[in-house]
C-alpha cells in the first residue's frame, strides 16, 4: 500500500510533469519563429549587400589575409573556401570562381529564407555557406556572425515556414498560418532559453571583473580607435556616467533571464535590450550586432505565441434547434 506521503509525492510529481509539458509542448503559433526567420534573413541580406563589394578582398586568395597566413590566424577548424577549392581543383574550378559561387548561393538562400520558400532547405544552404564564409575569414568574425550561424542552424529544424511564408501559401492558399503545434512551442522554448543563457552568461562574466563596475569597460569601448564613432573624451571629467552605463549593462544582461518571462516586466526588458544594442551600433559601429540581437528578443518574446481565439465571424454556425411540437 502507498501511504499518504507517497500519494502526496506522486501527486506533486504529476503536477510538475504537467507544468513542464505545458511549458515545453503546449500547442503554439509558428508566428514567433516566422518573425525570427524574417528578421534574421533581413539583417543578413543587408550585411551581404554591404560586404559584397569587398567579397574578394575579405575571402579571396589574393585578399587581405592570403593562403597560409589566413589559415594560421584561423581558429575555427572546419572546411572553408580554401579547403573546398583544394578538393575541386582537379575539376578546373578555381578558388575565385568558387568564392563567387558560394557567395551567390548564400545570398539566394537567405533571400529564399526571407520569403519562406523551401524554408528548411534554404536555411540549410544558408547555414552551410555562411559557415564556410565564416571559416574562410575567421579573423573578421565576431559575436553577430556566431549568433547568426547558430540561429540559422535552428531554422533548419524549426517550423518557421508554417506561418508568413510562401510555403504556407502554397500548401493552403486560404490560410496564412498553420494550426498551433507542440513543435512550434518546443522550438520557441529552445530559442528563448538559448537567449536567456547567453545573456546571463555574458552578464555574469562581465560582473566577475571590476571594469564594468568602475566604468573602465565603457570608457575603453567608446574610446578604442577600432570602435570609436564619436568623441567621448569628456567622460574623463564625468566618470560617474561611464560607471552608471556599466551598471546598466550588467542590469540588463543579468536581469534578462529573470525579467523577460513575467508579462509585467517583459516589455520593459525588450525595450531595454533593444536600446542596449542600438547603443552598441551607434557608439561602437557594430551595426549588424546592434540589429540582430533585438530581432532575436523581439521575435522570441514580443510576438504572441498562444493560439488566438477565433473571431465571431469565423466561428462555426450554431446548429439549427429542433422546432417545438406544433411550432
Amino acid at each position: 500500500m502507498i501511504g499518504p506521503i507517497g500519494i502526496s509525492c506522486r501527486a506533486g510529481l504529476s503536477r510538475v510533469a504537467s507544468r513542464v509539458e505545458r511549458f515545453a509542448l503546449a500547442p503554439a503559433s509558428a508566428e514567433p519563429l516566422a518573425a525570427l526567420r524574417i528578421g534574421l534573413a533581413t539583417v543578413l541580406l543587408v550585411q551581404a549587400a554591404l560586404v559584397a563589394p569587398a567579397l574578394f578582398e575579405l575571402y579571396g586568395p589574393a585578399g587581405i589575409l592570403q593562403g597560409p597566413l589566413r589559415e594560421a590566424f584561423a581558429q575555427i577548424e572546419l572546411p572553408g573556401i580554401g579547403w573546398l577549392a583544394g578538393r575541386l581543383g582537379p575539376l578546373g574550378i578555381g578558388e575565385t570562381s568558387l568564392l563567387g559561387g558560394v557567395g551567390a548561393v548564400y545570398a539566394l538562400s537567405v533571400a529564399s529564407l526571407l520569403c519562406g520558400f523551401w524554408t528548411r532547405t534554404s536555411a540549410l544552404l544558408a547555414w552551410v555557406t555562411h559557415r564556410m564564409l565564416m571559416v574562410t575569414a575567421d579573423a573578421t568574425v565576431y559575436g553577430a556572425d556566431l549568433f547568426a550561424n547558430i540561429f540559422l542552424f535552428y531554422l533548419v529544424w524549426l517550423p518557421s515556414g508554417a506561418a508568413l511564408s510562401v510555403d504556407r501559401r502554397l500548401r493552403s492558399p486560404s490560410r496564412a498560418a498553420a494550426a498551433p503545434t507542440p513543435a512550434a512551442r518546443l522550438g520557441l522554448r529552445v530559442v528563448q532559453l538559448h537567449l536567456c543563457i547567453a545573456y546571463l552568461a555574458s552578464g555574469l562574466e562581465k560582473a566577475s571583473g571590476a571594469s564594468w563596475w568602475n566604468g573602465e569597460a565603457i570608457w575603453r569601448s567608446v574610446m578604442l580607435p577600432e570602435y570609436r564613432q564619436l568623441d567621448f573624451s569628456w567622460l574623463a571629467w564625468h566618470p560617474w556616467i561611464a560607471q552608471a552605463a556599466g551598471w546598466a549593462v550588467l542590469g540588463v544582461e543579468i536581469g534578462y533571464a529573470f525579467l523577460i518571462w513575467p508579462r509585467l516586466t517583459r516589455r520593459a526588458v525588450i525595450v531595454a535590450t533593444a536600446l542596449l544594442h542600438l547603443g552598441i551600433a551607434a557608439f561602437m559601429g557594430l551595426g549588424v550586432f546592434g540589429a540582430i540581437m533585438p530581432v532575436f528578443t523581439l521575435a522570441a518574446f514580443g510576438v504572441p505565441a498562444d493560439p488566438r481565439a477565433p473571431s465571431p465571424s469565423r466561428e462555426a454556425p450554431l446548429p439549427d434547434l429542433p422546432r417545438a411540437a406544433g411550432g
